[in-house]
């Protein structure tokens, strides 16, 4: 069995966005020489997360409305982990909604994803950059 590590960088400007990772993560998949396996990409902080779904800009900004209204920035004073100087108690939360990671099987050497279905890393406390983690292992 083959395993394949690969880590990305994200230094997102805004303090949430969705940025889309598919062709990075595709890439990887090709490098790594697998067939027939799995690819699991992971967020590497508990401020942003890594999920599947449309690539549709509408969608995008419900998403970002959507999570706003669940766990809004502001008062940052409403947060009791920003008792510990931090500003981005909101940031965990969203992260908890949107998830950690996804695996994906690779089948021909290729993503076996649905029509629609995209890779996505959602930042939700950015300015900073942060790792998202790809390992693959198969044949």
């Amino acid at each position: 069995m083959k395993s394949h590590t690969k880590y990305l960088t994200f230094n997102v400007p805004a303090r949430m966005d969705l940025v889309h990772i598919t062709p990075q993560v595709q890439d990887a998949v090709t490098e790594s020489g697998v067939q027939e396996g799995l690819c699991l990409v992971n967020s590497m902080h508990i401020t942003s997360s890594v999920f599947i779904n449309d690539n549709e800009s509408g969608l995008h900004e419900d998403y970002k409305r959507w999570l706003e209204e669940l766990a809004p920035h502001a008062p940052t004073s409403q947060y009791h982990h920003n008792r510990t100087g931090e500003d981005n108690g909101d940031a965990h939360l969203k992260r908890q909604i949107m998830g950690r990671e996804v695996v994906v099987a690779i089948t021909e050497g290729r993503l076996d994803l649905g029509t629609w279905e995209r890779i996505f890393y959602g930042e939700f406390d950015g300015r900073r950059p942060k790792r998202v983690l790809i390992k693959i292992i198969g044949e």
